[in-house]
């Protein structure tokens, strides 16, 4: 048998995605849920026609190294610190997860978000309950970015879960609106 530390390496490209944006680099480890487990925040891309085009001057350090460049030096440091708490990984491994959120920020009316997660942390689909008792639900072609807002490893999300029924409930009861839609509406609500 073979230890886990003496497994041969490979090449991952791993991508830290935030909405406009995102950071990339090259790194060496024994597998994708290596590298998951070792930083926050990020996903192991797998699509060919990505790697294919991804830049050959990226960072690339190994990750038994313990210096890591700009960037994933915090995001390792953030995952470290997640690492002994409790509910630390509890929804890894899932393929679909659901999740209650609230949200009361960034100039937003506060509501509850109810999400279908996928494995890759990017939602699938999205209940938005108002205070006012107003549902409204959406999926991916209703939002013009879908990064992955789930750190599925992070122990926050983890007394977060929802019942599978919870969730199909709202979103049978939701309706839909369309992005242009509740863009106008928003436009409307915060001219007022």
């Amino acid at each position: 048998m073979t230890s886990p530390d003496l497994a041969p390496k490979s090449r991952f490209l791993v991508l830290h995605d935030y909405g406009m944006g995102g950071a990339r680099w090259w790194v060496h480890a024994r597998s994708a849920r290596e590298v998951l487990e070792a930083f926050a925040e990020v996903e192991v891309v797998d699509s060919p026609d990505v790697i294919e085009r991804a830049d050959e001057d990226l960072a690339e350090v190994d990750i038994d190294e313990l210096t890591m460049p700009p960037g994933l030096d915090g995001l390792r440091a953030k995952r470290d610190a997640q690492r002994g708490r409790p509910g630390f990984g509890a929804l890894a491994d899932r393929s679909i997860v659901h999740l209650q959120r609230r949200w009361d920020g960034d100039g937003d009316e506060p509501a509850t978000y109810l999400m279908e997660v996928g494995s890759d942390g990017r939602r699938l689909r999205q209940v938005e309950l108002a205070d006012d008792g107003t549902a409204l639900k959406s999926s991916p072609d209703d939002w013009p970015f879908n990064p992955p807002v789930v750190d599925l490893f992070d122990p926050e999300w983890a007394d977060k879960e929802i019942h599978p029924d919870a969730f199909e409930a709202a979103w049978l009861r939701a309706r839909h609106v369309p992005l242009c839609q509740r863009a106008m509406k928003g436009r409307r609500h915060r001219a007022a």
